[in-house]
């Protein structure tokens, strides 16, 4: 059977019909996107399960977690990449096979010692299968069906991220057929199948171009730099941050200070980067990095200790804490519709200033929240003012932030810009895993669970008053969301639409 072709012309010339199930593939790309945001929050509500079934120490639930990030962070610009060279049809097939196949070994994983490896497995199968989604929308949809997409994008990736922690609250605590903290992986598997199915049938064939050529020298600096910078901030704490952390992070910013050199020269030969080396010499583009790493990583790590608290230091069940993260996803989602809908347009970089003032007016509340409760009685009521105000401020910041950072790139380096800056959410992600977990388990280990709390949120006010003072070096403007992913919806005469590389959702 002939495969389907995205598009058929017509005669006299004139323009080409749009593919016939071009739907399909953004339900394909969707299933893709949400089981990598499940995947990235749904094990947060498992750490106890995992404890009491492995043996799980808390470096162990931090490398469980957080390892599925750095992987994915480390390689998405990697996978983007290899699906410029080798199609990206191939490499979104590979991509959700190799993920559905480790999300089963995650399953079936005897060990805590495996599960670690596998997730990272996980994480590396992700970043091959998440580049390709954007770019194989912008092959088959174009001008006001393209921007209809990115509008469906944002509310569904949403969701994914708010239903993580319930779900995987209510598949452990459910624990069906006996299966426990395993079914929050198990449920990847019926969903992966379907999705293999659509795409293979109804994504059309579009060869790579084989003269792009993959920057493995530059990949491996940046994934071992990475590792270098998580494994001490997750080993050290239980270790007592021995000599050998202090080596491992010096390492790592000397290993980050090489790959950007070796960038230059590789661009200096006339050979790809895997990064665009122009980016690396705007300054609102690198603060904008850090700003990423900094809101992201307190973002995630905030998040994750709420959890830990509700259900080590208040003795929640998993699906009563996953219950428990809705204020917070309430929050983020009202934060993300005001800032979105209008308050970015109307006062521009000002909303990037606004919304870690209210996170930090939320942390302030939800602090001496926690100072007024008993030991003896705990609702969820209790905390719910501080944790939806600070939803609110992070979701201001989420609907606006890349926008902004993206304004100060050319319309060329788009695509690159997009790569790099999911990547270092990712990587941001896994170092505040890391770090909001050694400073929450410190004190929690003698039973001082709200002692822990403060602290994480002390953690974060820092954060944020750092993100605060990054946000007055970018534009004031942001760029607007259909230029955000490089996408272009002006017609092209007598040329074909060429997907700009290094995409990363």
């Amino acid at each position: 059977m002939r495969d389907p072709s995205p598009t058929t012309r017509q005669s006299g010339g004139q323009a080409a019909e749009p593919y016939r199930w071009r739907w399909l593939i953004l339900v394909a790309m969707l299933v893709a996107e949400i089981m990598d945001l499940l995947d990235a929050s749904i094990v947060n509500v498992a750490g106890p399960a995992l404890e009491d079934a492995l043996g799980a120490t808390s470096a162990g639930l931090q490398w469980v977690i957080g390892g599925y990030a750095l992987t994915l962070g480390a390689g998405l610009v990697l996978g983007g990449r290899l699906g410029d060279r080798h199609g990206r049809r191939r490499m979104f097939l590979i991509g959700l096979a190799a993920f559905t196949a480790t999300s089963l070994l995650c399953a079936l994983a005897p060990t805590i010692e495996t599960l670690i490896v596998f997730r990272l497995l996980q994480g590396t199968a992700g970043a091959m299968l998440l580049p390709q989604g954007l770019g194989l929308l912008r092959e088959n949809f174009s001008g006001p069906e393209l921007t209809k997409v990115f509008a469906v994008f944002g509310p569904v990736l949403g969701l994914g991220g708010i239903i993580g922690p319930v779900l995987g609250g209510f598949l452990v605590e459910g624990d069906f057929f006996g299966l426990g903290w395993r079914s929050v992986f198990l449920i990847n598997l019926p969903v992966g199948v379907a999705a293999l199915v659509i795409a293979a049938r109804f994504v059309p064939r579009k060869p790579g171009d084989r003269t792009v050529r993959v920057d493995v020298t530059g990949a491996a600096l940046v994934a071992a730099s990475c590792a270098l910078l998580v494994l001490p901030l997750n080993q050290g704490q239980e270790d007592g941050r021995p000599l050998w952390t202090w080596l491992c992070t010096a390492a790592s910013v000397a290993g980050f200070a090489l790959f950007a050199v070796q960038q230059r020269r590789t661009a200096a030969a006339g050979r790809e980067p895997l990064v665009t080396p122009g980016l690396l010499r705007k300054p609102a583009f690198t603060v904008g990095l850090g700003g990423i790493a900094l809101f992201f990583g307190g973002l995630v790590g905030a998040q994750l200790v709420l959890t830990l608290f509700l259900q080590l230091g208040r003795h929640f069940t998993a699906g009563e804490a996953g219950l428990g993260n809705l204020p917070l996803a309430v929050g983020t989602a009202i934060g993300g519709a005001v800032s979105g809908a209008f308050l970015a347009d109307r006062i521009g970089r000002k909303v990037l200033q606004l919304g870690p003032l209210v996170q930090l007016a939320g942390a302030a509340v939800l602090w001496f929240e926690l100072d007024r409760l008993t030991p003896d009685s705990f609702s969820i009521r209790d905390i719910t003012p501080g944790v939806a105000l600070a939803g609110i401020g992070a979701g201001m910041v989420i609907a606006a932030l890349f926008s902004f950072i993206l304004a100060a790139v050319d319309d060329d380096e788009i695509g690159s810009a997009s790569g790099v800056l999911s990547a270092v959410q990712a990587l941001g992600g896994s170092i505040g895993v890391a770090v909001f977990g050694s400073v929450f388990f410190a004190p929690a280990r003698t039973g001082d669970f709200v002692g822990g709390f403060h602290r994480a949120l002390i953690v974060q006010a820092v954060l944020l008053a750092a993100f605060l003072a990054i946000t007055f070096l970018l534009p004031r403007k942001g760029r607007p969301d259909d230029e955000q992913h490089g996408v272009d919806t002006a017609p092209h005469a007598g040329t074909d639409a060429d997907p700009e590389r290094h995409l990363a959702v």
